[in-house]
């Protein structure tokens, strides 16, 4: 009599059907995603290869064709000659300087509307403010720009003709798109105003997760609403927060092209306050046609912005470990 050596059965795994059906489905669904991803967000980094070159065109040659046989490597010069240009200070200082405030007043502001709102006991109210605020958001700048022009245009914008009717005295119109004084507030202004909806609703999410319990253990040993607020909100908060500040420190040396080009109608009078790093690119792309100088300085940006938000979540996590992004 002869024994047979019987394999065990391989256990299924907990959630498994044991039919590679449902992976070629999870497969099939991912698929156009990471297309999509390899088309237009790896694909085009071969480009980065133009920031070390002197890439000249030529017609009736393909753009490979014209990187390799018809561009001479420069090394850093193109990184040079930005950083050397004669405007490189002014808009360093002011994409920096805008992107800060706007990173502080874009935590505060929806931060502290977010919390107003959770308070609010009428649900129809507090979604009809949700979404006029959230309405902003999906405005372009485009748009925007046609209706700040509507309001501030010299003889037919609705501020000039209100204060023109107010004080007759005046005489003459005051032209808005050349007082850097009110753009260096009013760029703030528009920025808070279109993005504080979006980031409201994170928090608000974000709030909307926290368990009630903590409140009602909170009241029933008679804490105030801002106690709620200071010792359950506020710290519940902290990883959201942290997560939004890491993700805006990354982009500290960029600027919203709309915001600083459409929004100010291309006035030159507001070069001193509209001179960011990518106008300046725009603009020396479209006068000068600087392939070089735009690819180098999207590069710097995007080498830049990573050390930032390593930088950033470093600090963070030394705050709070269980705060950090990665």
């Amino acid at each position: 009599m002869s024994l047979h050596t019987v394999k065990p059965a391989k256990k299924k795994g907990k959630g498994s059907t044991g039919s590679s059906f449902d992976n070629l489905e999870i497969f099939l669904l991912h698929l156009p995603t990471t297309i999509w991803y390899l088309l237009f967000c790896y694909a085009p980094m071969f480009g980065v290869i133009i920031a070390f070159k002197n890439y000249k065109p030529r017609p009736g040659k393909s753009f490979l064709w014209a990187l390799f046989n018809n561009s001479k490597w420069v090394g850093l010069d193109n990184f040079k000659f930005l950083v050397n240009s004669s405007y490189f200070p002014t808009m360093l200082k002011t994409t920096v300087f805008y992107n800060i405030v706007f990173i502080i007043l874009g935590i505060v502001i929806p931060v502290t509307l977010a919390i107003l709102f959770s308070e609010i006991y009428s649900k129809k109210l507090a979604k009809t403010c949700q979404t006029m605020m959230f309405l902003p958001h999906f405005l372009s700048w485009v748009v925007v720009s046609y209706f700040v022009y509507a309001f501030l245009a010299t003889e037919q914008g609705l501020v000039n003709n209100v204060l023109h009717l107010v004080d007759p005295a005046t005489g003459r119109f005051h032209n808005w798109y050349h007082d850097t004084n009110f753009w260096m507030y009013f760029l703030v202004f528009l920025n808070v105003w279109k993005g504080m909806g979006y980031n409201m609703v994170v928090y608000m999410a974000s709030i909307s997760g926290i368990d009630g319990e903590l409140y009602e253990a909170a009241l029933i040993d008679g804490a105030t609403k801002w106690q709620q607020v200071k010792y359950i909100t506020l710290p519940l908060l902290r990883p959201t927060i942290s997560i939004m500040f890491i993700m805006a420190v990354g982009n500290i040396f960029r600027s919203d092209f709309g915001l600083f080009y459409q929004a100010t109608r291309n006035s030159g009078a507001l070069t001193s306050v509209t001179q960011t790093i990518d106008v300046y690119v725009y603009k020396a792309l479209l006068e000068q046609s600087n392939v070089n100088l735009s690819s180098a300085a999207a590069f710097l940006q995007s080498v830049v912005g990573c050390i930032t938000i390593v930088a950033a979540n470093l600090i963070v996590k030394k705050i709070d470990p269980e705060a950090g992004l990665f």
